[in-house]
């Protein structure tokens, strides 16, 4: 769709109140701003992240996860262990063009899929599209609908939130095994393949476009962005009263 834009902000590493931050400041500018942002992070240190309507004590009954340093995330699904991934972030605008009949959780999950063949990838990649969840903490243990898995072991998982109508979508991509979930293999254990965080990013971003039909351009947080990333991440993300909330 020739004349759509799309903004690439920059990498980035950081903490988990100041990337769930960071994941609020695009959903709020797509709303009020109409802007469209993609975002590829890491995290530091190693991060747990829980869903939004995850009890806080879920964490304690692993003690390899009860250790880690921990946020509650804006959106629901289960556990995530933020380690040797890349995660992405999504937001959108509400209406068409950018939200079709198509929902956004397989249609990304089918551009990480073609970005990582891109790379390749050579084992089977496919959708999930029997549901399981058995009672696990950790979100890569349970498969739903639309799931990203790689014979049969699940290697990405995301979930979403609206305001105003506009979409937030951010989700990981597990590049290899962590030291934290040893039961989680990641595409290098899978498939003998070890990709950098770049590579991942330039796949992404190549076949998001091709998939889109739109334009990713290269572009920076706001002045005011940063401002407010800083205030949620200190007034909300970091607080007892958001993150023990349930």
């Amino acid at each position: 769709m020739e004349g759509i834009t799309v903004r690439l902000l920059p990498w980035d590493t950081r903490d988990g109140p100041h990337n769930m931050a960071a994941d609020e400041a695009m959903l709020y500018g797509a709303a009020a701003s109409h802007i469209a942002s993609l975002r590829f992070y890491g995290w530091t240190p190693a991060t747990l992240s829980m869903g939004y309507f995850q009890p806080a004590f879920a964490r304690l009954t692993n003690p390899l996860l009860a250790a880690l340093p921990w946020v509650r995330r804006p959106t629901g699904g289960a556990t995530l262990v933020h380690d040797c991934e890349v995660t992405y972030a999504l937001a959108l605008p509400s209406g068409g063009p950018w939200q079709a009949d198509e929902p956004w959780m397989p249609r990304m999950h089918r551009i990480i899929a073609e970005a990582l063949t891109s790379l390749g990838v050579a084992k089977r990649l496919a959708l999930v599209e029997t549901p399981n969840r058995p009672g696990n903490v950790l979100c890569f243990q349970q498969h739903t609908p639309g799931d990203l898995v790689c014979d049969s072991a699940k290697i990405v998982g995301s979930a979403q939130r609206k305001h105003r109508r506009a979409l937030l979508q951010h989700g990981g991509i597990l590049l290899a095994q962590s030291r934290y979930t040893p039961q989680l293999p990641g595409l290098r254990e899978l498939t003998g393949t070890t990709l950098s965080a770049p590579d991942v990013e330039a796949a992404l971003v190549a076949a998001f476009s091709k998939a889109t039909g739109w334009k990713v351009n290269r572009g920076d947080w706001t002045k005011e962005e940063r401002q407010q990333i800083d205030t949620l991440a200190s007034e909300k993300y970091s607080t007892a009263t958001w993150n023990e909330k349930r």
